[in-house]
């Protein structure tokens, strides 16, 4: 059986790495409009229509269009704008992150790409709320950065276009000072947390990239669970994952890049025993896992195909 998909917006970002990962897959037969084309309303809507998955790699108000534009019941989507991330009649597209959520997905109509920010944060927090070892009204914090592919094609001139009047030399800033960030509701939500966590993003002079922290004061939880009682509840939720690995913390270093150039996911849990104090790392590529990555997934999951099928391991 071979599938037909459209990426809407297949020359951003995000579009241009799900491309490469389905370019050349048996099975797959990618629908793919002229430049020219691309800005036509008629043939846009046409290709919206006349394909089996339509992957969304567009701005919010552009994703919600597009959507809108749909008619053809028989068209599946797949979201990874910021969008449908809370929305209740979307699927929420992060296959690890409950029991479940592979066959929740594989059924759905309509699923949203989660970003990639919050997937660090929920594999890393979400199992420890289901277990009960952190408490879902519990004020979380969470430390992360990107490498500036993240912010897009506008953000790649600021960091790579000497010439763009953004051009900047900084190695490293914090943005989303405001603490209304348009991830907090999302990691909230799919955390299942009483109140938003504290958000601190930023972005570093790398091109691809993530690393992201969550520290946890275990002497403050009523359970005072242990740190190997974290690392356990973790590794036995991603047991099963080809994707998602736990790494023994080693006590060196761990790189933003760690994990860039693939699609996996990998956690860490770092502690003190004499402090009772635990910190959590998660590596992901944010252009992986974090983005176009974890939309091939889906799409594999949605079409039936091999999970992994056409990503970086």
């Amino acid at each position: 059986m071979t599938v037909r998909v459209f990426i809407d917006g297949a020359v951003g970002t995000t579009g241009l790495e799900i491309r490469e990962r389905l370019d050349g897959r048996a099975g797959i037969e990618s629908l793919v409009l002229a430049d020219a084309d691309r800005k036509d309303p008629r043939k846009r809507e046409d290709a919206l229509n006349s394909s089996d998955f339509v992957i969304l790699c567009l701005p919010d108000d552009a994703a919600r269009e597009a959507v809108a534009m749909i008619r053809n019941t028989r068209v599946r989507v797949i979201d990874a704008s910021t969008a449908y991330r809370t929305a209740p009649d979307w699927t929420y597209g992060f296959a690890e992150l409950e029991p479940g959520q592979m066959t929740a997905i594989a059924e759905a109509d309509r699923v949203s790409n989660p970003g990639c920010y919050p997937t660090g944060f929920l594999a890393l927090v979400r199992p420890l709320v289901r277990a009960g070892i952190v408490p879902h009204d519990y004020p979380l914090s969470v430390n992360a950065v990107s490498g500036y592919s993240g912010g897009g094609k506008s953000m790649i001139a600021e960091f790579e276009d000497a010439d763009a009047a953004s051009f900047t030399q900084t190695a490293y800033r914090s943005y989303g000072l405001s603490l209304a960030h348009k991830h907090v509701p999302e990691m909230q939500k799919h955390a299942r947390l009483e109140h938003p966590p504290i958000f601190m993003p930023s972005v570093a002079r790398t091109y691809r990239g993530m690393l992201v922290e969550v520290p946890l004061p275990l002497h403050a939880f009523t359970r005072r669970p242990s740190i190997e009682a974290v690392e356990n509840v973790l590794r036995d939720a991603y047991k099963d994952s080809p994707l998602v690995r736990v790494l023994p913390a080693d006590m060196g270093t761990v790189s933003i890049e760690a994990d860039a150039g693939t699609d996996r996911l990998s956690l860490r849990v770092f502690g003190n025993i004499e402090s009772g104090q635990a910190r959590l790392v998660a590596t992901l590529d944010n252009l992986g896992k974090g983005a176009a990555g974890a939309a091939v997934q889906n799409l594999n999951i949605m079409a039936g195909l091999d999970p992994v099928a056409g990503l970086i391991l």
